[in-house]
């Protein structure tokens, strides 16, 4: 006969089963919808950001702090209080229990929310997969990628889900055969078919979809999707038309035939005019070069002339 499990040996499963629980609860909660990811204006500097303890801008602390776990801005009169005000509805920094590491925002002092919210924070790994910043580095909220399901910060939500449904290849064909790929996973942005997607590492669950191969996230049917292939485009080939007539897919050079077709032969007529020009003025410095040479020539031949002159003048006198 087995043996009887003990009290404590009980309540250790039942600790585990809780927390298997709370984190698979974890990877279904909706992030923008949670206390400890909702808007919060500062009291001082007005500027919106995500709820947190202190000011990401100035750091200064709120009036009226939010529980991150029930998104409570009173304690009424309960006895789950940790520190008991019997009589009192305790607001502001009397409600205050602690402040999480993951979220950056204030837990009320309710004994519930002190021994659960940092094993259930949503916040817990949420890193932005666009520009790897954490809640500490920034002061927007989070948000997840409703294709990926990865987080994704309030700057980059919008461009990354734009272009998440491309896949890393230019065919709809599985990873591993040349067959077409009937699920695709959006994390690894890859295809698989029915044979291909069965794994030995990850279980699949009855009346779920079989878990990616590689990441182990859950996939999707290509048909269900609107995906698209990765495509290349070359720098030669950038910016062509189709309707161009001038383009030929050969060739390819647009930018070439573009500059032909619009200001190419207005530059051809500058540059036969730039030539006219350059070989006018040559021609004006040979014709000024020959006229000093003339001049020259005629000036030694008026000196020769004056000294044959001068000797005849003097055979005279000497005669």
């Amino acid at each position: 006969m087995p043996k009887k499990k003990t009290g404590a040996r009980k309540k250790a499963e039942n600790r585990k089963e809780r927390e298997k629980q709370s984190r698979a609860n974890r990877e279904h909660v909706d992030v923008a919808k949670h206390p400890c990811n909702s808007n919060m204006e500062c009291d001082k500097c007005q500027r919106k950001q995500k709820n947190r303890a202190f000011c990401y801008f100035c750091n200064s602390v709120q009036k009226l702090p939010v529980c991150a776990q029930c998104g409570k801005t009173k304690c009424m009169k309960s006895s789950d209080c940790v520190i008991k005000h019997p009589g009192i509805h305790s607001t502001g920094m009397a409600m205050v229990g602690a402040v999480c590491d993951f979220c950056e925002a204030w837990v009320c002092h309710s004994r519930k929310c002190l021994s659960t919210h940092a094993c259930v924070c949503p916040l817990t790994d949420a890193d932005c997969v666009e520009c790897e910043r954490s809640v500490w580095d920034h002061g927007g909220r989070i948000f997840r990628c409703s294709f990926c399901q990865n987080f994704l910060c309030e700057d980059d939500q919008f461009e990354h889900q734009a272009s998440c449904q491309v896949l890393q290849a230019e065919t709809y064909k599985c990873v591993s055969c040349n067959r077409l790929g009937q699920h695709s996973c959006l994390r690894c942005k890859a295809c698989y078919c029915d044979d291909h997607a069965k794994s030995k590492v990850f279980k699949q669950e009855k009346g779920k979809a079989p878990p990616c191969p590689k990441c182990g996230h859950e996939t999707q049917e290509t048909k269900d999707l609107s995906m698209s292939t990765r495509t290349l485009k070359f720098g030669r080939q950038a910016g062509a038309d189709d309707d161009d007539d001038y383009y030929d897919g050969a060739s390819g050079y647009d930018s070439y035939w573009k500059n032909l077709a619009s200001g190419g032969r207005d530059r051809q007529d500058d540059y036969g005019e730039d030539d006219d020009d350059e070989e006018d003025e040559d021609e004006e410095d040979d014709e000024e070069e020959e006229d000093e040479d003339d001049e020259e020539e005629e000036d030694d031949e008026e000196g020769e002339e004056e000294k044959a002159a001068d000797s005849m003048a003097g055979l005279k006198l000497d005669g």
